[in-house]
């Protein structure tokens, strides 16, 4: 199996792909809080039919989805500060 990839040519890895990064994580944590609260009401109905693990998974997705939104949001904060040391200041005689 060692020498499966040795003959695999080498190819430069793409550039990542950014978009609204913060808005689809917050996106993506509403919707599963949104089903864990509509699958509320049919708690007895989950715990009859050995289902209630939709339940709580939707309430994980929540709960990991807020992790999430700090992660991220530090991540952007982080990006926006690199970006701005990286530039010369707009004040600054020209040489």
């Amino acid at each position: 199996m060692a020498g499966f990839f040795s003959g695999s040519p080498k190819h430069e890895a793409p550039e990542p792909l950014e978009g609204p990064v913060v808005a689809t994580v917050v996106g993506g944590t509403i919707l599963w809080f949104v089903l864990f609260l509509a699958q509320l009401p049919f708690y007895n109905w989950f715990d009859d039919h050995g289902h209630l693990w939709w339940l709580w998974t939707c309430l994980a997705g929540a709960g990991l989805g807020l992790i999430g939104i700090w992660y991220v949001r530090g991540r952007e904060a982080a990006i926006k500060r690199d970006e701005a040391a990286q530039e010369p200041p707009s004040d600054a005689p020209p040489l």
